[in-house]
């Protein structure tokens, strides 16, 4: 065990430390500190030493060098068991830190409300994160507090052990400091880097442990942030699984304006549809596929109504994500003890994509195009009607959401059935086709989207011979011309995109 006896304390924030400060005077702990953070101190009746009366020198350059001084880093690194070290201490009249409490200039915040770049460059601390470093490397010796979120427990750890620490205390906030440092320097350098520095840093701090990840023998967490894309209101704790089927829920409905419904299974849309009427767009949506959509997550970019909760509340499903809800359907809702109840919250994502594979991190862009009229390549006779038109470009942002190898088949904004993650294009249409006919859904007039070309023409003669009578795809086939021909003998209308969607 070590007594504390001396401590520095150079804070940022100084919300809460006023009852750290009482227990450090309590226990008779000397106190040095800079600039704000002595005055805060002696301002509230406790005492202190400044900085610049051991080390003799001001605080200048505007207050950018405080700390950065032999007098302060020898007394924090200095290795108590070394009698060289300690000769030195007294030779130059360095007190011994063992307590070095630090809360840095918030740069994440400063970034979050302003594109000044001067602001942001003066809220990149220098002295804090320097004295961190120190302290959490001399752990043998020096407690380290790295930020505001540690103050309570720091004070926990001072009425507990009424001042002295063990190994083990000043080991796990050495490696807090680590931490907070790392994620610090992890959000500059992400600021500075114009781009072309191929090197990848991310840090996330909140953990949220799950009850278990894809299967219950696997652990999990998630790291992030869930409550700035929605609110929970209601049911059990979210499930790794469940936060796979809600980020694909969310960029799914993302990309609709109309009023739209859908139901998601195992990342894939199972039923969709766009109607004026918000229950209407439930009941055509669960129509699409009643068998897959038990035990689903339910999407929709409206406010639920007590109508709509009526229809969807005789449903066995997981979750319900929707901008809200009016307070009779929320009730209904809530009639299952489990049930997860979520509200969305507007949100912008980032604009790129992590997964981890071989021991390596693969990292993208996310796919952000929605295609719209404008990107749409007429390529045969047959010209789409302007209901096609629609129910292409419907049936394409379905396809742009679905596993490859995909496949979706759709008539009047009405998700009729898809074909998922298959091995071949032929197989996801024909399993498209399956699923429309369990379902005694007509595809007569129907289109379909394709996430990738058509290697042969094959595919389309079998949507031909199904119903379908548009195609929307990227085009980029060596044997392109083998699909327009057979369009334009049987009066299909074929549209390219030019953008490919696979999703893999």
């Amino acid at each position: 065990m070590k007594k504390i006896k001396t401590a520095l304390v150079s804070v940022f924030n100084k919300d809460g430390l006023l009852p750290v400060l009482k227990k450090l005077s309590d226990l008779g702990i000397n106190l040095y500190s800079t600039g704000g953070t002595y005055d805060f101190i002696t301002q509230n009746g406790f005492r202190a030493n400044t900085v610049e009366s051991l080390t003799n020198y001001p605080a200048i350059l505007g207050g950018r060098v405080k700390t950065l001084h032999p007098k302060v880093f020898g007394g924090i690194l200095a290795r108590r068991e070394n009698e060289n070290d300690l000769g030195e201490l007294q030779q130059y009249a360095i007190p011994a830190f063992d307590l070095v409490i630090v809360d840095l200039y918030p740069f994440e915040k400063t970034l979050a409300q302003t594109q000044q770049q001067q602001e942001i460059i003066e809220k990149i601390d220098i002295g804090g994160i320097s004295l961190i470093r120190a302290a959490a490397k001399n752990y043998l010796d020096v407690l380290v507090i790295p930020s505001v979120e540690m103050y309570d427990s720091l004070l926990s750890l001072l009425e507990k052990k009424h001042g002295e620490t063990d190994i083990d205390d000043r080991r796990f906030f050495a490696a807090k400091a680590f931490d907070v440092s790392s994620h610090y320097d992890t959000a500059i350098f992400n600021w500075m880097n114009p781009g072309n520095i191929q090197s990848l840093k991310v840090s996330e701090q909140k953990a949220n442990v799950l009850r278990y990840g894809e299967n219950p023998h696997q652990k999990g967490i998630f790291y992030g942030y869930p409550e700035d894309v929605f609110e929970q209101l209601h049911g059990k704790a979210i499930s790794h699984n469940n936060l796979l089927d809600l980020d694909a829920a969310v960029h799914l409905i993302d990309d609709f304006e109309e009023t739209t419904f859908a139901v998601i299974k195992h990342n894939n849309a199972c039923g969709l549809a766009c109607r004026e009427n918000l229950t209407q767009a439930w009941e055509d949506a669960l129509a699409g596929d009643p068998v897959s959509a038990f035990g689903g997550v339910l999407v929709t970019n409206r406010t639920v109504d007590a109508v709509t909760a009526s229809k969807i509340n005789k449903l066995f499903f997981e979750i319900i994500l929707a901008p809200d809800y009016n307070s009779e359907a929320l009730e209904i809702l809530k009639s299952k003890k489990n049930r997860i109840i979520l509200k969305k919250k507007v949100y912008s994502f980032a604009g790129e994509q992590f997964r981890s594979i071989l021991n390596g991190v693969l990292w993208q862009e996310r796919d952000t195009i929605t295609e719209t009229n404008a990107n749409l390549e007429i390529k045969t006779n047959t010209k789409p009607s302007a209901t096609e038109i629609e129910d292409l470009l419907f049936a394409n942002k379905i396809v742009k959401h679905t596993k490859s190898n995909a496949i979706v088949l759709a008539k009047n904004k009405q998700l009729l059935g898809s074909g998922t993650g298959q091995t071949s294009r032929v197989d996801a249409l024909q399993h498209a086709i399956e699923k429309a006919n369990v379902f005694h859904l007509s595809l007569e007039g129907a289109v379909m989207a394709s996430d990738a070309f058509f290697p042969f023409a094959d595919s389309v003669e079998i949507a031909d011979k199904a119903g379908v009578r548009a195609v929307i795809q990227p085009g980029g086939s060596i044997r392109d011309k083998d699909s327009i021909a057979y369009c334009n003998q049987n009066k299909i209308s074929m549209v390219f995109t030019g953008i490919r969607h696979f999703k893999h």
